[in-house]
């Protein structure tokens, strides 16, 4: 499942965070990428350091809390953060993530934007889903959120900066069809709840979301 979730960041929240990721040092990205992917990454990213682990565990916190997140990915954990810019030409040719970073699995990938998209040409996440490519360039203080064994690149940035969060995040529960029920569940007793819907029937889909829950967590 791939969702564009808005307004993750908003306010004064955003513009701390992205003044804050704008002044740190950064480094070649292609140390950390693995090792096909190293040959077409062409970005810089936020160097290690007190500065950027500061905003990195701002963003956990905020991403791990919002309810849309919670709901799509039933996050165990964030595997791993890196702050990437784009500028100058820059861009991410088609890879996949790895499927294990710092020792934990990875089964959703997000890109939070601290950019406004008519800050910069291109700069596109383009996510391939075995019939067309998709190209995403969510607002600032928004998030695509998408499955991370996609294969998926990001456009040259032509004009401009693109600023970022990406990240990686570890499910409680791994098989993507089973966190697709489970959210869909969610919405419809979000919909029950918002209409003063039966209360007996809101107890069933309740149950029923723990049952499964049960069954599928790790």
């Amino acid at each position: 499942m791939m969702v564009m979730i808005p307004g993750v960041l908003s306010g004064p929240e955003l513009e701390a965070l992205s003044e804050a990721a704008a002044a740190l040092s950064f480094e070649d990205g292609a140390r950390t990428a693995g090792a096909l992917a190293r040959g077409v990454k062409n970005n810089a990213q936020a160097a290690p350091g007190p500065a950027r682990d500061a905003v990195l565990r701002k963003v956990a916190q905020v991403v791990g809390a919002h309810p849309e997140v919670q709901s799509v990915a039933r996050p165990k954990g964030i595997a791993r953060m890196l702050v990437s810019r784009y500028a100058g030409g820059q861009s991410y040719g088609f890879h996949v993530d790895d499927a294990i970073m710092d020792g934990a699995r990875t089964d959703l990938s997000f890109t939070l934007c601290l950019t406004p998209p008519d800050a910069y040409t291109g700069g596109e996440l383009i996510v391939g889903d075995g019939i067309e490519d998709r190209a995403f360039k969510p607002d600032a203080g928004g998030m695509i959120l998408y499955p991370s064994d996609t294969l998926h690149r990001v456009a040259p940035v032509t004009d401009g900066l693109r600023l970022a969060i990406v990240g990686w995040i570890t499910s409680r529960v791994r098989d993507p069809q089973a966190r697709a029920i489970l959210t869909d569940l969610d919405r419809a007793i979000a919909h029950e709840q918002a209409g003063n819907g039966d209360a007996e029937q809101l107890a069933r889909l309740s149950r029923s979301r723990s049952n499964l829950l049960r069954m599928w967590a790790e």
